[in-house]
C-alpha cells in the first residue's frame, strides 16, 4: 500500500522507515529538504511540494499528517483539499484536540474527502517496538487503511483499533495522555519520598530496578525511569520545569464538562503548572497572610 507522509520530524521519520521496512511505498514531504533526503535514503520517495507529493500517489490517495497540532494542521488541510479528490483520505496522526478533529471531519464531508484521526503513542521507540494507535473514522475507510496500521503497530492485531467515528481517536489519546500525567506524577512523588528518608540512604536506581520485576507497579514508564536514573542518578543539570503539551488540561476540562472527577490527573496538571512558575505569587501571599494573622516569620528572598 502507498501513503503520503507530511512532517518528517523524529516520529514522522521513524513511522516512514517502519512502513518502508514493511513493504509500503511512502512519499515524504517536509519543510526541511534534509529531512526528506533522510527518508529517501531509507527507501522512501521524496517530494518538494504538496502538489508533487499528491501527484505521486494513486487514487484513492491517503495522506498522513505529522505536523504540530492547531493552526499547522488546518493550514496543511486547506492546501491539500484542492489537490485531492472524492474518496481520498487525510489522516491526522498528531496530538490534535478532538473537537478540532470533529470540526475538520465535518468540513471535509461535503467534499467527500475522508478524515481519520489517529491518536499515536510510542514516540521514538515506535520504530523498534511499534506504535499504539487509537483510530477514529468511518469503518470502511479504516478497514481499507488497515495494512498501514497493522505495519505501524506492535503486531497486526494488537496495539491498534478503530475506537469509533472521526474525533474518537484523538479523544481516546487525550485521555491516554491524561492518565500518563497521573502515572508520571505518582512515580515522581514516591521516589521523592524515598529520597528524603536520609537515614536509610536509599539507592533510587536500585529500588526502581527491584520494582521492574514482579511488582504490581512495573511498567514501561518505570523502565524508562530506570534508563534515565542510570544515566543521571542525581538529576544533575536538570531544571525542575515540566511542560504540559495540552492533553492533560484537555482531559481535566472534559472531566469538568462531563461531571466526572479526575483528581489524580488534575493534581498532576497542577504540579506541572507550579513547576513552570519562576515566581510563585500564591506561595508568597500565603507566607504574608500567615505573618499578618499569626506573626509568623517570613523568609525573604536574596536580592539579585
Amino acid at each position: 500500500m502507498e501513503l503520503g507522509m507530511i512532517g518528517l520530524g523524529k516520529m514522522g521519520a521513524f513511522m516512514t522507515e517502519r512502513l518502508v521496512r514493511g513493504g509500503h511505498r511512502v512519499v515524504g514531504l517536509d519543510r526541511d529538504p534534509a529531512a526528506v533526503q533522510r527518508v529517501v535514503d531509507q527507501g522512501a520517495a521524496g517530494a518538494a511540494t504538496l502538489e508533487k507529493l499528491v501527484g505521486q500517489l494513486k487514487a484513492p490517495r491517503a495522506v498522513w499528517l505529522m505536523v504540530p497540532a492547531g493552526a499547522p494542521v488546518d493550514q496543511t488541510i486547506a492546501q491539500l483539499v484542492p489537490l485531492l479528490a472524492a474518496g481520498d483520505t487525510i489522516i491526522d496522526g498528531g496530538n490534535s484536540y478532538y473537537k478540532d478533529s470533529l470540526r475538520r471531519a465535518e468540513a471535509l464531508e461535503p467534499k467527500r474527502i475522508n478524515f481519520v484521526d489517529c491518536g499515536t503513542s510510542g514516540g521514538v521507540w515506535g520504530l523498534a517496538e511499534g506504535y499504539s494507535m487509537m483510530v477514529g473514522g468511518d469503518t470502511d475507510v479504516v478497514k481499507r487503511l488497515a495494512p498501514i496500521f497493522q505495519t505501524l503497530a506492535p503486531g497486526p492485531e494488537k496495539g491498534w483499533a478503530r475506537v469509533g467515528p472521526a474525533g474518537s481517536g484523538h479523544f481516546v489519546k487525550m485521555v491516554h495522555n491524561g492518565i500518563e500525567y497521573g502515572m508520571m506524577q505518582s512515580y515522581a512523588e514516591g521516589l521523592d519520598v524515598l529520597r528524603h528518608k536520609k537515614e536509610f540512604d536509599l539507592d533510587l536506581l536500585q529500588v526502581c530496578k527491584v520494582w521492574q520485576f514482579g511488582s504490581v507497579i512495573r511498567s514501561w514508564l518505570l523502565d524508562l525511569t530506570v534508563d534515565a536514573l542510570s544515566q543521571n542518578p542525581s538529576l544533575e543539570g536538570i531544571e525542575a520545569y515540566v511542560t504540559d503539551s495540552g492533553e492533560g488540561r484537555w482531559t481535566v476540562i472534559e472531566g469538568v464538562e462531563l461531571g466526572v472527577p479526575v483528581p489524580a490527573i488534575s493534581s498532576a496538571l497542577d504540579a506541572r503548572f507550579r513547576s513552570q512558575d519562576p515566581e510563585p505569587f500564591a506561595n508568597k501571599l500565603l507566607a504574608l497572610m500567615r505573618h499578618e494573622f499569626g506573626g509568623h516569620a517570613v523568609k525573604t528572598a536574596a536580592k539579585k
